[in-house]
This record gives C-alpha cells, sequence and structure tokens, in this order.
C-alpha cells in the first residue's frame, strides 16, 4: 500500500495542479451540459443535429490537442531543465501546426459536410425527422466554420502554458467563455431580451463568439506580463525553428497527432454504429456522452496532471520520483473516478428528464449511462496509463494502445454488433465497453516495465 498511497509533499504537488484545471474543466462542461440542454429544449432533430456536427468536429478537435500535446512532451521537459527558448520554440511549433490543421479542417468540412452528416442519419422504427436533422446540423456548421481560428491559437498558448506550470490563466479565460457562451446561448437560442429567436443557428453563435474572447483574453494577459511569461518575448520576431528540434518534434508529436486523429475517428465509427439503431439512438448517446462528460472531468484532469508532472520530472532527470510517483497517480485516479462512477450511475435515471424528449429516448440514455459508470475504474486506468507512457515520449507506443487498439477491437466489435445482430443499443454498448478490460492488462503491464522512463530532450540545444 505505500505504493499506492503518497505523502502530503505527493498530493500537495497533484492538488496545485489540479484543482485550477479540475475547476476549468467542471465549469467547462457543466456550461457545455447547459448548453447541450438549451437546444435540447427545442427538440430531438435540433438536438441529434447539433450533436452529430459536434462529433465530426470533435475529430478536428483532437487533431489539436494532439499536436500540442505533441510538442507539449518537450514542452514540458523543457521548462524540467529550466530551457526558456526551448519553450518559446515550443510555442511557435504549436502555433504553426495548429494553425495547418485548422485551414485543413475547414477546406475538407466546406467539401463533404452533407455525406459527414447523412452517414448518422438512419431510417428505423424509431421517431424523428431525419431531413429536418440534416438541416439544423448544416445550420450549425456553416456558423462553427468560424471557431476554428480561435480554437486553434487558443490551444496553442494553453498547451504551453499547462506544460510549465501555470493552469490558472487557462482556467480564467475558460471559465469567461463558458459564461459568455451561456449567457449568448439565453439570448440567442429562445430570444431574449428583444433579440430572434435563431435556435441551433443562435447556440454556433454563441460559441463562436465565446471562442474569441477566450483567444484575446489569453494573449492579451501573456503578452502584457512578459516577465512573467519570459517564452513570449520575441516570439513573432521569426517563425523559424532549429530543423533539429522540428525533427525531433516531428519524430515524436506527429505520430501522437494522428494517433489523437485515429482515435476520434474512431469514436466517431462508434457513434456510427450505434446510429444503425435510429435517431432515438443517436440522441440518446448525445444526452449519455454530455451527461458522462460532466462526470469525466476527474477523468480528463488526472490523465493531465499525470502527463504534467512525469514530464517534468523525467525532464529534471528525476527518474526515481517518477517512478515512485507514477502508482501513486494511478491509484489516485482510479479512486477518484470509481467515486465520480458512483454518482453518475445513481442519478442516470433522473439527468434525462431534464431533455424534452421522448420517453424511449429518455430510457436508452439511462442505460448508457450507467454501462459509462462501471466503466470509470476501468477508463482510469487505461487514461493515466497512456498519459504515463506519452510522458516518456513514447509515441508509437501510444499509437498501438490507443488509437490501433480503438481500431482493431471496438470499431469491428461494434460493427459486428450493429450490421450482423438485432441486439439493443444499450446491450451493444456494454459489450464494446467491456472490452476496455484487456487494454487495462496491457496498460499496466507497460507502466510496470518502465519504457516510459526517459529524458528525450537532454541533448537538445536550442
Amino acid at each position: 500500500m505505500k505504493k499506492l498511497i503518497g505523502n502530503k509533499t505527493f498530493y500537495k504537488t497533484v492538488a496545485v495542479l489540479a484543482l485550477p484545471l479540475l475547476l476549468q474543466n467542471t465549469i467547462s462542461t457543466f456550461v457545455n451540459l447547459l448548453d447541450n440542454l438549451m437546444v435540447g429544449q427545442v427538440g430531438t432533430e435540433q438536438m441529434s443535429g447539433v450533436s452529430i456536427v459536434n462529433q465530426v468536429l470533435f475529430v478536428v478537435n483532437l487533431c489539436v490537442f494532439g499536436a500540442v500535446g505533441g510538442a507539449g512532451i518537450f514542452g514540458a521537459q523543457f521548462h524540467g531543465r529550466g530551457d526558456t527558448e526551448g519553450v518559446k520554440h515550443t510555442l511557435r511549433f504549436n502555433l504553426i501546426l495548429c494553425a495547418l490543421i485548422s485551414a485543413g479542417a475547414w477546406v475538407l468540412l466546406v467539401g463533404i459536410q452533407d455525406p459527414l452528416i447523412r452517414a448518422f442519419l438512419h431510417d428505423s422504427d424509431s421517431t424523428g425527422d431525419l431531413a429536418a436533422t440534416l438541416e439544423y446540423g448544416k445550420q450549425y456548421l456553416h456558423v462553427m466554420f468560424w471557431t476554428l481560428p480561435p480554437f486553434a491559437v487558443t490551444n496553442a498558448y494553453a498547451g504551453v502554458l499547462r506544460v510549465t506550470g501555470d493552469t490558472k490563466l487557462p482556467m480564467v479565460a475558460g471559465v469567461l467563455a463558458v459564461l459568455v457562451n451561456l449567457s449568448l446561448n439565453w439570448v440567442l437560442i429562445f430570444g431574449n431580451l428583444g433579440f430572434p429567436a435563431l435556435g441551433v443557428r443562435g447556440a454556433a453563435i454563441a460559441t463562436a463568439i465565446s471562442r474569441y474572447v477566450e483567444m484575446s483574453f489569453i494573449l492579451l494577459f501573456v503578452h502584457r506580463r512578459a516577465e512573467r511569461y519570459p517564452f513570449v518575448r520575441g516570439l513573432y520576431r521569426t517563425l523559424r525553428l532549429p530543423w533539429t528540434l522540428v525533427r525531433k518534434i516531428l519524430m515524436q508529436g506527429l505520430p501522437l497527432m494522428f494517433n489523437e486523429l485515429f482515435w476520434a475517428l474512431g469514436q466517431t465509427m462508434l457513434l456510427q454504429c450505434y446510429s444503425v439503431r435510429g435517431l432515438d439512438a443517436v440522441a440518446a448517446m448525445n444526452i449519455a456522452n454530455v451527461v458522462s462528460n460532466l462526470f469525466f472531468i476527474m477523468l480528463h484532469t488526472m490523465g493531465n496532471a499525470v502527463g504534467i508532472i512525469l514530464g517534468n520530472l523525467l525532464g529534471a532527470g528525476e527518474f526515481d520520483r517518477a517512478r515512485d510517483y507514477c502508482p501513486k497517480l494511478m491509484a489516485l485516479s482510479c479512486a477518484l473516478c470509481t467515486i465520480m462512477g458512483s454518482l453518475l450511475f445513481a442519478t442516470a435515471p433522473w439527468i434525462p428528464l431534464l431533455y424534452n424528449t421522448s420517453t424511449a429516448v429518455m430510457g436508452l440514455a439511462t442505460g448508457v449511462l450507467r454501462v459509462n459508470a462501471c466503466a470509470m475504474p476501468m477508463f482510469a486506468l487505461t487514461n493515466t496509463s497512456y498519459f504515463t507512457i506519452r510522458s516518456g515520449g513514447r509515441t508509437m507506443m501510444t499509437i498501438l494502445f490507443d488509437s490501433v487498439y480503438s481500431w482493431v477491437v471496438f470499431v469491428p466489435a461494434a460493427w459486428l454488433l450493429a450490421h450482423m445482430t438485432t441486439l439493443g443499443l444499450v446491450t451493444m454498448f456494454a459489450l464494446v465497453q467491456a472490452l476496455e478490460s484487456v487494454k487495462v492488462v496491457i496498460g499496466l503491464t507497460l507502466v510496470k516495465k518502465g519504457v516510459w522512463v526517459r529524458n528525450i530532450v537532454l541533448a537538445e540545444k536550442t
């Protein structure tokens, strides 16, 4: 038990880093839930159209996160050894790559928006207007295109801020953004304060404005306090980067970005498989995913904390301390996520009642929520295993562990269950989630072997 329970210093270290992340994630996820509830009050077709588009944009968002995360491996270790110039190069790399991803996504989504949305619309015994769902989805997407540039810039900066230990500024910016989003949702979706009721288009406009507010806040705060953030001094004098560093980040980071891309595509493919059961299944999965995310905040927060803490220790050459912290971080994450899973299981029957949808959709959503609740301890172990392996730059291992596993195991299983059986949505979902147990064994084995314990920037010259 001594290997799993830390001392006061350990928990203080985790709390200082994780609590601001937790607060930011809680507020933004809670407001996303309220946002979803507001759209859900308009109707099932509107809610389903928005959820389909958000699932498509989720793939783009994960690409940005992957790009930032890949460079962040180096940023965390540069910061760990006090290399400000290295951190500056990390931010430049983030900005360039995130801009390229956003531009590419814009062009791609404009060209294939119709077939993307139609892929989730299937005739079934469930009620719902597929044509209306398609139209609402397109209305939402046409505005959401404009959120891609600020999202890229915000995450480029926030990624570097977090790995250098400043989780408070992204938290404050995120809180400001979600408050703006929530207020404008109330005004624009329902037509309050004399504004026209814009429905799903109003929800998209509110999100777009909040993204620009968030970006502006971070840029103004950071660049006006260069003494506190020395890596922004001379940041835009040139965008040139040392080729040796670029090559290393690309070798380590691009696989991570592609991992996030293919993992997100895998999650989208899973939703497409579940959508074969009809529009009720799409609506139920939307409710379950948004609500589950509120309870998954502990999962995501601990994952980020693990990556940052272990990355900083590895960059500082404190390998023994990293080995000591690793099992304690995993045990803490598992315990916290078990508590959150218990709360989700208990509240699952009542949460869907908040939506203006059918009894059938509410029943399906409750079942999916309870499956997620039971799987949360497994998610905690696989998530911390992933971030532990990633902290040492073992990106090829993370690809095999994460996206390859999804496409080789989860997606084929879901496709077979969707197309070769008549099983209901909840049973299908439970069988697919049960396969996470194999991933737990693989993750714990890799972590125990210590393949992640290494410094990847020791010899890097900047």
